[in-house]
């Protein structure tokens, strides 16, 4: 099991899967492009869900379900729609043996299944706003494929709102936007930047499309979550409309934002190392592993040294911690399980360090004797809480130094197209598609968002030299 994994630097796509699928948290599907996800990898899973739950929730969003299959005259109502999606459908011709009067679409993406049902419930402004998420899955005919990165069926959460103002449904967009930041920020240790996209990067049938972009651990962008301000669009397209308070008819404003498994995916790229996972402990579905470390054939030591881990065990309140007593596998096979799959801490406890009245901590995001240190046994449970939070504050200052260590200015696009082969960079850009198509073509760069902040007053476009209002973030990208 723990024959090495090759180190990132050698092959970093060869890592990324290695550490997956030997981690147990997925596997390659019998279907092409599809994954199953193990138990440990649905455990981080659940903890994101309802991490981003609770936020939704707090927000005066409730959960509800549509249906998986939806009829193809309902996609093609949004002309910009069918089109940005047409070559990831996958569609149902037969059912029963029989040939359906009508394909059936397998889920995208449910804006026009919920725009539909919006225009069955929506009848008054008493009526709005209409604040409603769901946790599916979704299929997306996907040619290159990744675990969790780019998978042709994966699991996410979509929101769908109506509103009936355009101020509204853009202030739900930006709203939605720093939920996700604040996410990726403080239980995903990821330090995303949030911005708007490009026209031609932007959702199929949105009238603004804003994003939150990562750095992942070579130095590629990851877009991590999406946010879009629909205007009428899918509302004109499904005649989502309502009586206004002076008795006239409104087209709604919609919204629809969305987290999927590829999250899982960012989490891996941007802490893991060479050894393998490395967790953020507020999402981590162990944070705490106890290694109880008794020598063969000294049942006396084995019962202290239980006790003491029970004892432990009591105090520990709402960690969520795994005791590893499997004594038939040695102490050190047992250290590298549990560093292959990232638990945050781990507490060795032995007959010596119980003499000492004392354990040994090791920290997963520090490997080796630097992120090992003893305590007593008695401060256990406050000193484990504490180093749960530094370890979640330092993952994030870590990969932050990563990203603004790798992040660039150039002032020329000859220095453009030297660094941005290196990682991001950070320059004006005049918004006009024929520079980023260039750009694109001559770099395989993309532009990934045009940051929320930005400085006071103008620049010159990088590509060709004319007045830009914004600094765009451009990178090579997953």
């Amino acid at each position: 099991m723990f024959d090495k994994i090759i180190p990132r630097s050698e092959d970093y796509a060869k890592w990324y899967t290695q550490v997956i699928r030997r981690a147990e948290m997925a596997d390659y599907a019998p279907v092409r492009g599809c994954m199953v996800v193990r138990p440990y990898g649905y455990a981080l899973w659940e903890n994101v869900k309802e991490q981003l739950d609770s936020r939704f929730k707090a927000t005066g969003h409730q959960n509800a379900a549509f249906p998986l299959f939806i009829p193809m005259s309902f996609i093609e109502k949004e002309a910009e729609h069918v089109e940005g999606f047409k070559p990831e459908l996958a569609v149902v011709t037969h059912g029963g043996g029989k040939k359906l009067e009508e394909p059936l679409v397998v889920r995208p993406t449910s804006e026009t299944i919920i725009g539909y049902m919006y225009s069955q419930w929506i009848q008054s402004y008493r009526d709005l706003p209409v604040l409603i998420n769901q946790w599916a899955n979704v299929v997306r005919w996907e040619l290159r494929t990744r675990l969790f990165i780019r998978t042709m069926e994966f699991f996410w959460q979509e929101g769908h709102t109506a509103h009936a103002t355009h101020a509204e449904a853009e202030e739900e967009t930006l709203r939605i936007l720093e939920l996700y930041t604040d996410f990726a920020l403080n239980e995903a240790a990821i330090p995303v930047i949030p911005g708007r996209k490009s026209e031609s990067e932007k959702f199929p049938g949105a009238l603004t499309s804003y994003t939150i972009e990562a750095m992942m651990g070579d130095k590629r962008a990851l877009q991590a979550g999406t946010s879009h301000d629909l205007g009428q669009n899918f509302a004109k397209a499904f005649d989502i409309q309502y009586l206004d308070a002076n008795q006239k008819q409104q087209h709604c404003w919609t919204t629809s934002w969305g987290v999927s498994t590829r999250m899982i995916g960012a989490i891996i790229m941007t802490h893991g190392d060479d050894q393998g996972l490395v967790l953020p402990p507020r999402i981590a579905p162990t944070q705490l592993v106890i290694v109880p470390i008794i020598p063969k054939n000294r049942d006396t030591d084995k019962q202290a040294v239980m006790q003491a881990v029970d004892s432990i065990c009591e105090t520990l309140g709402e960690v969520r911690y795994h005791v590893d007593d499997r004594h038939d596998y040695s102490p050190g096979w047992r250290f590298n399980e549990w560093e292959l799959k990232g638990v945050p801490l781990r507490i060795e406890i032995g007959p010596r360090d119980l003499a000492k009245q004392q354990v040994v901590l090791a920290r997963r995001d520090i490997p080796g004797r630097e992120g090992k240190a003893f305590t007593p046994i008695a401060n256990v449970a406050e000193t484990v809480k504490d180093m749960l939070d530094t370890i979640q504050a330092d993952m994030l200052k870590r990969a932050t130094e990563f990203r603004d260590m790798n992040t660039f200015e150039p002032t020329t696009y000859d220095s453009f197209k030297e660094v941005v082969e290196e990682g991001f960079a950070r320059a004006w850009w005049c918004e006009n598609a024929e520079c980023e198509e260039q750009l694109k073509a001559e770099t395989q760069a993309t532009i990934r968002c045009i940051p929320i902040e930005q400085p006071d007053g103008d620049g010159v476009c990088i590509v060709c030299g004319e007045t830009a209002q914004d600094i765009a973030v451009f990178a090579r990208a997953y």
